[in-house]
């Protein structure tokens, strides 16, 4: 079950010069929307956002300063400054219990593959898989036990079987490999 983290937001003026006006005071401009709720311009400290912008999955527990109102939310996109690398923008969605979500999840791998002990090299290509769940469901990351991966052998997301949880991604997908070291020729030669 993801860890659930509250966020303190405050409503924001929109335009692009309230927004520069915002960022330099600190804040990280927002939005708030989702099904039967009129989308809510808000801000954030930067540094508040900071525990949301880690590979784990999380619910948000918004409260609205000056307000009584709160949301229940995910973390739904963010946006970087391609030069700074700085955090620009975040969007939040509303979840309701009763409906499934959409969300990336991070794979973790757990265990020593056996063909790693014979000299293989695990090469892991999905980090990340979407998925749908409800959210009481959300994970803060997909464990994947790899041990039982021998030299050549690959996991799919076919392989995977995780209860309460639908994966997004082509059956075919390739999570994890383990592959046999290569030797250079000039390796083999000496």
């Amino acid at each position: 079950m993801a860890e659930t983290y509250t966020l303190t937001v405050q409503r924001r003026p929109t335009g692009r010069a309230a927004v520069r006006a915002l960022r330099r005071t600190g804040l990280i401009p927002g939005i708030i929307y989702g099904n039967g709720i009129e989308p809510i311009p808000i801000a954030a400290r930067a540094l508040a956002l900071r525990p949301l912008l880690t590979r784990e999955a999380h619910l948000v527990h918004v409260i609205l300063e000056g307000e009584s109102a709160t949301y229940e939310c995910v973390l739904k996109d963010t946006a970087f400054d391609p030069v700074t690398d700085v955090l620009i923008h975040f969007d939040l969605q509303v979840v309701t219990a009763d409906r499934p979500i959409e969300v990336d999840i991070p794979v973790v791998l757990i265990g020593t593959p056996v063909g790693v002990t014979k000299g293989g090299i695990v090469e892991h290509f999905a980090h990340t898989l979407r998925i749908e769940c409800l959210p009481r469901s959300l994970p803060e990351h997909l464990e994947v036990d790899i041990s039982a991966l021998d030299i050549g052998h690959s996991l799919h997301v076919r392989d995977l079987r995780i209860p309460h949880i639908r994966i997004l991604e082509h059956p075919e997908t390739v999570i994890v490999t383990v592959v046999a070291p290569t030797v250079s020729e000039s390796e083999g030669a000496q």
